[in-house]
């Protein structure tokens, strides 16, 4: 069978075209994903290092701040570290001339080797008293953190007020369970 020289042109156009086809499905698509993957990665990984870099070089002053944490917190005693924040509480109200009506406090187990001592202190005072009394509970270095916060007035002139406070405490290395 003779082809002629317009066929054998035909012929060789359709198989490279087949043969194009076939390559941009089985090598350049492929390559072209696999290189944007790569891209990709390479991005996250220069975004790992920065950062890596980054707390290489705060490494002291994450480590000083982390061990200040660690140090304030509450003993690892729950009815010792009961009696620390009961006891804050007191100078602070002393201190500040409040009048403290209520504190309730409650053990919550957040993982194995940590509790949080929640406490609900319901409190009354002038504006003044009541604002050195937040002043001294934020400023404490113990470990607690004002959660809440509630301010209302118990008369018309508002000279006095109501706080309903939300504090949590922390209490790190426990001894885990056998």
């Amino acid at each position: 069978m003779n082809l002629t020289n317009r066929q054998q042109l035909l012929a060789i156009v359709a198989v490279a075209a087949v043969a194009l086809f076939a390559s941009d499905r089985l090598v350049f698509g492929p390559l072209l994903k696999s290189w944007k993957a790569r891209s990709a990665r390479l991005v996250e990984l220069r975004k790992s290092v920065e950062k890596g870099s980054t707390l290489l070089e705060r490494d002291k002053t994450i480590r000083v701040r982390w061990d200040t944490m660690r140090t304030n917190t509450l003993s690892s005693e729950v009815s010792v570290a009961e009696g620390q924040v009961l006891k804050r509480f007191d100078n602070w109200a002393q201190e500040s001339r409040v009048a403290i009506s209520a504190i309730r406090p409650q053990w919550k187990r957040n993982a194995e080797d940590y509790l949080t001592l929640e406490c609900r202190v319901d409190a009354a005072g002038n504006l003044a008293a009541l604002t050195r009394f937040l002043y001294s509970v934020e400023k404490d270095p113990l470990a607690l953190k004002v959660e809440s916060l509630e301010l209302t007035a118990r008369d018309d002139n508002a000279n006095q007020l109501s706080l309903g406070l939300q504090v949590s405490g922390l209490l790190l290395n426990l001894k885990p369970k056998r």
